[in-house]
């Protein structure tokens, strides 16, 4: 009995030296491999739209080995801060009260394609509002759009995929439903500078509107910048991330906007 416990004296630590390198494998194998930057309003009326993403984001991100950070203001934005980010996600922001040094390393981040971008819904709110003048470079990579109006009752609507090629639109129906949105009008189309991923039937509002613009693109991507981007405008209402197709397209951006491009 007593050989047997000094043999299981022993083997005990190395047992123990085992099960930790197996451990520590385990949590290298889970590690995030790519950090994102999501910048979102402390208290807006989008909020539980953002907490609903906030949501959806943690457990994607455990499935796909990212990890989000999250800032309410521009004020710790400048390059060596973008420069930890492979992926920038404007979840809830508008393109105003960023100071002067985000301004400057965001457009470096876009324009040398330092990371990806994601904006939504709030991204596009471009003009002259509380006291903050219109960014004109955020026009331009916007497609040269500037803000005009909204469909404030919420209206229901057919989106039509139109470029079906793109990696966005992997496993997306050519149609698909958004409830309950209020679509932004612009005082033009951006499609003569972007690339146009889809857009919204406004012969499909429910109920009708007579806030319409034509051609009304509502997700798109900008390709004169190097950076990956891409504009979703629906993200004002939390139930969205119920909508399957707006999840498929959401987790296509995440993986693709995320492979930095080479310079």
């Amino acid at each position: 009995m007593k050989r047997t416990n000094r043999r299981a004296g022993r083997l005990l630590p190395v047992i123990v030296t085992a099960w930790l390198l197996m451990a520590t494998g385990a949590l290298a194998q889970v590690k995030p491999t790519v950090r994102v930057l999501a910048i979102a309003e402390a208290e807006s009326v989008h909020k539980p739209f953002v907490l609903a993403a906030k949501a959806w984001l943690s457990t994607l991100g455990r499935d796909q080995s990212f990890s989000v950070d999250y800032i309410t203001t521009t004020d710790s934005i400048d390059r060596q801060f973008l420069r930890q980010y492979q992926l920038f996600i404007q979840l809830d922001y508008p393109p105003y009260r960023w100071t002067d040094r985000a301004k400057a390393a965001f457009v470096e981040y876009i324009e040398q394609g330092r990371g990806g971008w994601i904006g939504f819904h709030h991204a596009s709110l471009l003009g002259e509002f509380d006291g903050y003048a219109l960014w004109p470079w955020f026009s331009q990579f916007m497609g040269g759009i500037r803000y005009k109006d909204y469909i404030a009752s919420f209206v229901t609507a057919t989106v039509r995929v139109e470029n079906r090629q793109h990696p966005m639109m992997q496993d997306v129906p050519a149609s698909f439903t958004i409830e309950r949105e209020e679509w932004y009008t612009y005082d033009k189309s951006p499609r003569p500078n972007v690339d146009v991923l889809a857009a919204v039937d406004e012969s499909t509002y429910q109920p009708n509107s007579p806030k319409k613009m034509g051609d009304h693109p509502v997700i798109w991507s900008n390709e004169r910048v190097k950076a990956r981007n891409v504009y979703f405008f629906m993200g004002h209402h939390p139930a969205l991330f119920q909508n399957t197709a707006y999840t498929t397209m959401v987790r296509n951006a995440i993986r693709w906007a995320a492979q930095t491009p080479s310079n």
